[in-house]
């Protein structure tokens, strides 16, 4: 009987000797680096779920300042215009009603006269017939027209209608004298009240209305780009 394995072959493999590891023991221990230990993943891959850096999401809020200025110009210039839309109105020369009186009219051109008095806001004004004549040298008039729209202004204690146009050829003093004129109402001379009025609203409410705009558009554009840029996973 011969051993095994024949003389001169080789012996088989032991597990534990040569280079092969003991069982349980592949690869060899010490190998690998310990838990935690890892290297970081290389160059260009992307790093795990969670740790995204912020993205940057434009415009940017300080974008907002610009229709902001807009909104605030705009509601700036309603405030100034309507304070001195008031300052004019309270400062109108007026006489009384029946009395009359006059009127100091500075420049030549056109005037409008207001009605101030019960009737004034719904145009129920009672009848009555006034005569505007020089009262200085110099002072002359071109002519009293009814005044051909509607305009009313209810102004702190003042509730006015146009009621008359007045056309002065030279500047002056002039005396104003009613017929059959009702109690406890005034005339009030100046110039048309419906061009401030359209010099307040004309550029202040489309500048609120751009600046609310523009704030809702930024606003808009910032949600949806912020939802885009979101991470998406698989």
């Amino acid at each position: 009987m011969t051993g095994y394995p024949p003389e001169g072959e080789s012996q088989p493999p032991v597990a534990g000797q040569g280079p092969f590891p003991p069982p349980g023991q592949f690869p060899p221990q010490g190998q690998y680096p310990p838990q935690g230990q890892y290297p970081p993943p290389p160059q260009g891959q992307f790093p795990p779920q969670g740790q995204y850096p912020p993205q940057k999401v434009r415009p940017g809020r300080v974008w907002y300042l610009l229709p902001l200025a807009v909104f605030v110009a705009g509601l700036v210039w309603l405030i100034v215009g309507i304070t001195s839309l008031a300052s004019t109105v309270d400062g109108l020369p007026r006489v009384p009603l029946p009395a009359g009186g006059t009127v100091n009219l500075s420049h030549s051109g056109g005037y409008t006269i207001y009605y101030e008095g019960q009737g004034a806001q719904s145009g129920n004004i009672p009848a009555f017939h006034i005569n505007v004549t020089p009262a200085s040298p110099g002072a002359a008039v071109s002519s009293l027209t009814r005044y051909g729209s509607t305009v009313t202004y209810n102004i702190g204690s003042h509730h006015g209608r146009a009621v008359l146009t007045l056309q002065v050829a030279k500047p002056g003093t002039f005396a104003v004298r009613p017929a059959g004129a009702p109690s406890g109402a005034d005339l009030a001379f100046g110039g048309s009240i419906a061009s401030g009025i359209v010099g307040i609203v004309l550029p202040s409410v489309p500048l609120i209305i751009l600046g609310i705009l523009g704030a809702v558009v930024l606003l808009i554009i910032r949600i949806v780009r912020k939802r885009s840029s979101r991470p998406r996973y698989a």
